[in-house]
């Protein structure tokens, strides 16, 4: 059995003890954003990963350095890596969750109270997938849409090439991996589950591996042991 722990998280404020948990290529990335919501997504997404994982490895959180060393052109704005662990950070609204286990993960929360127009369900779904959603309406609809994109999204992220795999190239059954076009993604060896980050959100969460998976959800709350550094 697999386990795997998905920590769920609200904004942390922007205060100076958050921030020193970053390191500079983090720093940067930071200050990169335009928005406040947008770095105060990331800057929460670093805090939480830390805080974890210091706690796994008995050491501050400060002390926690990720490789997010990009594998086309070298710049650190990769997907965060740690040695000896797997894990997946997604961020949407007021929602950061971490996704931590021991196989290749991806972890992905949209909002499901903005618009699902016509175009982006053709860009995303496949014929088999837009079927699925013809006899929803309204809210319904949106929501069964958003859920559909976390689960690829989720998918995507767990292989670690993201949108180089086309949305339309993976076919779902729900909450199950019916059929993908790129050799990345095999039904067999994929595990999708459906999560529970709030209302407002859907969310999904990928691990390819063979095995049965025990999925664990838990809400975190910044304390005094995130501000050390």
């Amino acid at each position: 059995m697999i386990e795997c722990t998905v920590w769920w998280a609200r904004p942390v404020a922007v205060e100076a003890t958050y921030l020193a948990l970053l390191d500079e290529p983090e720093r940067g990335r930071y200050e990169a954003y335009r928005r406040d919501a947008d770095r105060r997504r990331f800057l929460t997404g670093r805090v939480l990963a830390k805080t974890v994982f210091g706690a796994r490895l008995g050491v501050a959180p400060g002390e926690v350095r990720f490789d997010a060393t990009c594998e086309d052109c070298g710049k650190p704005h990769g997907k965060p890596r740690l040695a000896g662990v797997e894990f997946s950070i997604s961020h949407s609204g007021d929602r950061i969750g971490l996704a931590v286990t021991t196989v290749p993960v991806g972890l992905d929360v949209e909002t499901d109270t903005r618009r699902a127009e016509d175009n982006l369900i053709e860009y995303a779904l496949n014929e088999t997938e837009q079927a699925a959603l013809r006899g929803l309406r309204g809210d319904e609809r949106v929501s069964a849409f958003f859920q559909y994109w976390a689960r690829k999204e989720a998918l995507m992220k767990a292989t670690g090439r993201g949108l180089k795999i086309p949305l339309q190239s993976i076919t779902l059954d729900g909450a199950r991996l019916a059929a993908s076009a790129d050799p990345a993604l095999d039904p067999a060896r994929t595990q999708l589950a459906d999560l529970n980050p709030g209302e407002g959100y859907r969310a999904a969460v990928a691990l390819l591996t063979m095995e049965p998976v025990a999925i664990a959800e838990k809400p975190w709350e910044a304390t005094e042991a995130s501000r050390t550094s």
